[in-house]
């Protein structure tokens, strides 16, 4: 029965390493080792008809004989799965063992992040967040926020104006709010020349002249002015825009407002600086500044002056106010029954402030190396 084995098992290695495929080497593994008719199972279901003196050493032969069958299987496999897989790479030697490359992955620029981080406080609070046009009428952008043609606060502003002609003013009116605006016509009344605008603040009209009292909103958006850049300027920045209108409100809200925003920004007690300012459109109206939370208000750290206040201990934020009466009426607001407040900052500032950025240039460098560490 040796010899026999013998035999059998160079027949099937022959067959084995003739087999072309996966389906003949399956072929192949059916007729010695299939579990019914295989030649191998069926000599192992005889052992039972032969002298019990023989039984050991033909059940011997016969596992040599299934072990070498299954090996030289596995082996031819394992050539096809790699003759395989070098024809899919095109022929070339490839390491497989060598780790895969790590993938990147994306994150928040500074700026979006700061955004987003004011929207959700003041959503917190109960604001909605809404968005505007970039290029603006300049009755919204100056007419209607009390800063009319000629007024001395448009020195302020470096405004970038519009080149237009007939059919760039209908196309862009279609940015408008309402009435003719969104049927893509010139509205009624004169709405001056167009710009890029200068700040979020002609969200304020926009708003109030869709809704009713009580607005509540925040307008985060993209600025532009025509001014030179340094460390802390550039001619394209965000803003945040906050605005507030409802019966009885008072200063005393705004004041509340801004110092838990202070709060959940920087975090802790923070402290909150009103001192007078001027801007048309708020009466009366206030710079801001918060107690500088990396040396809490002292103006110098254990390294000396502190580099994010500059020694001062405070953060300069944002401008705010009461809305002035005279807007209130140009939108059909009552004065004598509504009141409201109005606040705004620049984001790129804040997120300078949040980052430890010294040069605000450096957020629009697309330095990705930069980016990364803040």
């Amino acid at each position: 029965m040796a010899d026999e084995l013998g035999e059998l098992t160079k027949r099937a290695l022959r067959e084995i390493a003739d087999a072309k495929d996966a389906a003949a080497l399956e072929t192949v593994r059916v007729r010695y080792l299939g579990r019914k008719d295989g030649e191998i199972t069926t000599r192992v279901k005889s052992l039972a008809a032969l002298p019990v003196a023989e039984r050991p050493a033909a059940g011997a032969a016969l596992n040599r004989a299934k072990t070498d069958i299954e090996a030289a299987l596995a082996e031819r496999e394992r050539a096809m799965r790699d003759q395989s897989l070098a024809a899919s790479l095109g022929g070339q030697a490839e390491d497989l063992s060598l780790p895969g490359r790590p993938v990147r992955l994306g994150r928040l620029h500074p700026i979006s992040r700061t955004i987003r981080d004011v929207s959700r406080i003041f959503l917190g609070m109960g604001f909605e967040s809404v968005e505007g046009p970039e290029i603006e009428w300049d009755y919204y952008n100056f007419e209607a926020l009390n800063i009319p043609a000629g007024h001395p606060a448009r020195d302020k502003f470096n405004t970038l104006w519009v080149a237009q002609d007939a059919s760039m003013a209908v196309s862009l009116a279609r940015t408008g709010t309402g009435g003719s605006q969104a049927r893509g016509e010139r509205p009624a009344r004169d709405l001056g020349p167009m710009l890029f605008r200068t700040h979020t603040s002609p969200m304020q009209i926009r708003t109030m002249e869709q809704r009713r009292p009580p607005v509540r909103i925040i307008v985060p958006g993209r600025c532009y002015r025509f001014e030179a850049t340094d460390a802390t300027h550039e001619s394209v920045f965000f803003q945040y825009e906050g605005l507030a209108i409802d019966e009885k409100l008072s200063m005393a809200d705004l004041k509340g407002v801004l110092y838990s925003f202070a709060r959940q920004i920087f975090g802790g007690e923070r402290k909150v600086r009103f001192r007078p300012d001027y801007f048309p459109f708020t009466e009366p109206s206030a710079e801001i500044a918060f107690d500088c939370f990396a040396c809490n208000g002292s103006g110098v750290t254990d390294a000396g002056r502190c580099a994010t206040c500059v020694g001062s201990g405070w953060i300069e934020a944002a401008g705010c106010g009461m809305v002035h009466p005279d807007v209130l009426r140009r939108v059909g607001y009552d004065p004598a029954k509504y009141q409201g407040f109005a606040f705004g900052g620049g984001v790129d500032r804040l997120a300078t402030v949040l980052t430890g950025t010294p040069d605000i240039r450096l957020f629009y460098q697309n330095d990705l190396r930069y980016l990364e560490s803040v």
